[in-house]
């Protein structure tokens, strides 16, 4: 019995028309029938007929098809006749195979993900991610988080603004672990709680990976050190349209140093990653003005064997419960009582860096720390210690912060509650003295109730928060609040 004919395959088709288009001897046009005859495109029966022809057309070997042949198509009931054109067909494959063979023998493979645009060479060695991304934000009567009684009562102000601007290369080099990443703020140079005044791009973050081991690696560069969750947590990864009260007074931000990091013990009831490094002090994009060093330490507990990543809210939907605790502290001598995005700076009562002397503060911190998720739900909290002794007028400062913040997708449990709407609330509180030997300079709350909207995870969001803000000033003694109300979408291409 012969073989019946198969389905005339792109495979089929390219071998037809390269063996036809380079070969027109007959010797050639014999094994381009002994082909076409084992891959069951022509009969036995087709073979003989053609196997003692001088030469081969396409004609000899396709199916004639006329004009008016149609495909009949029964859809609910009716007929729709569509006229296909085999010649159309055949062309179409060939375009098709054309581009995935040039895409194939091309050295670069192209993508896009979660991290942005993404080149990558075919053997792996090298990769590059690009990613832009961009907050816009509307908030009212202020932006920034008052610290004194005094900004209560200055005028409303309703503003639209650009929060960040950002452009994010990332990838690896000659290895896998060998990775790289460098991060620009196109947005106005200035603080988290500060006005837009002046504009500039900026490097904020530079750094290199040496991960070969998941147990140890060496991390040199300049970033937000690993201290506290809050902050290493990327601002396009908030729950909340910013970050809560605590944060401005105790983040150690971006520093330039090295870091030993790993993690022992994975998978089991003593999982657990480890943080050590050594950097200039003196925060982004400064080498050190003297001998002195900003040393840092932190251990993280991830009590159910696996790893949190330090990213808020649980839009993944964490299908095991996960959770971390941490501990972690540092210690610096230097000018700085504070430090943000744009670099050393100083805390209210303090002296700005560029009046004070070089080792005139000594700092002293210390945070712990709980996170957990599981199935929409997502927890955190950390409580902060930092003491400041100036080493010139001989007094010390005592400052002490803490919040707790919690979201959940209410989907879960309420059918007809909107499956992309997750929603949040904060509690923050400080404690900030100007001296220990004066009255408390301020106490300060912040009661934060949240909505996010995912469009498309972190990478596309909608945010609402509203605020209910109170400073109480044992200087003054007086007190005051405050609410505020923002909107913010940040969006990542």
């Amino acid at each position: 019995m012969n073989p019946s004919p198969r389905p005339v395959t792109i495979f089929n088709v390219l071998m037809l028309c390269f063996l036809m288009c380079l070969q027109g001897a007959h010797a050639a046009d014999r094994e381009l029938l002994d082909i076409l005859l084992q891959n069951g495109v022509i009969t036995a029966e087709q073979y003989e007929r053609l196997v003692d022809k001088e030469s081969l057309s396409s004609e000899d070997l396709l199916p004639s098809t006329d004009a008016d042949d149609v495909v009949v198509v029964s859809v609910d009931e009716e007929e729709i006749v569509t006229e296909v054109s085999l010649d159309e067909e055949i062309q179409t494959a060939i375009n098709e195979a054309v581009a995935q063979s040039v895409s194939e023998a091309s050295p670069i493979k192209a993508s896009y993900g979660s991290k942005g645009f993404g080149f990558a060479t075919r053997d792996g060695k090298f990769a590059t991610n690009l990613q832009w991304r961009a907050q816009f934000r509307y908030s009212n009567p202020f932006g920034s988080d008052p610290r004194q009684i005094s900004a209560f009562e200055e005028d409303s102000t309703s503003s639209f603004e650009q929060r960040r601007l950002r452009m994010k290369i990332g990838g690896h080099g000659f290895q896998p672990w060998i990775k790289y990443y460098f991060e620009v703020d196109l947005q106005p140079a200035r603080d988290v709680d500060a006005d837009a005044v002046s504009s500039g791009a900026r490097v904020i973050d530079w750094r290199v990976d040496l991960a070969k081991w998941d147990w140890g690696g060496i991390r040199m560069g300049q970033w937000k050190i690993d201290l506290n969750r809050e902050r290493v947590d990327s601002s396009g990864r908030q729950q909340f349209v910013e970050r809560s009260i605590v944060n401005r007074i105790f983040t150690v931000d971006r520093q330039v140093g090295v870091q030993l990091r790993g993690r022992l013990f994975e998978g089991t009831p003593a999982d657990l990653n480890y943080y050590a490094g050594v950097f200039n002090g003196e925060g982004r994009s400064v080498k050190n003005s003297s001998e002195d060093h900003l040393y840092m330490g932190r251990l993280q507990w991830n009590f159910l064997g696996r790893e949190l990543a330090f990213r808020q809210t649980d839009v993944e939907f964490t299908e095991r419960p996960t959770g971390s605790f941490a501990v972690a502290g540092f210690t610096n001598v230097g000018p700085c009582t504070r430090w943000s995005s744009s670099g050393c700076g100083n805390l209210d009562g303090f002296l700005k860096p560029v009046v004070a002397q070089q080792d005139q503060y000594r700092i002293e911190q210390g945070v712990q720390e709980l996170a957990f998720k599981y199935q929409g739900f997502s927890f955190q909290q950390e409580w902060h210690r930092k003491f400041i002794t100036d080493r010139v007028e001989g007094t010390e400062s005592d400052l002490t912060g803490t919040y707790v913040q919690a979201g959940y997708f209410f989907h879960n449990l309420i059918d007809g509650f909107p499956a992309p709407l997750e929603l949040a609330a904060r509690y923050a509180y400080v404690k900030e003295p100007n001296k220990i030997d004066r009255a408390f300079y301020n106490e300060r709350e912040e009661f934060t109730l949240g909505a996010n909207w995912f469009f498309k995870g972190h990478s596309n969001k909608l945010t609402f928060d509203f605020s209910h803000l109170t400073i109480d000033d044992s200087v003054l003694r007086a007190s005051d609040s405050e609410n505020r109300v923002r909107l913010q979408w940040d969006v990542s291409f």
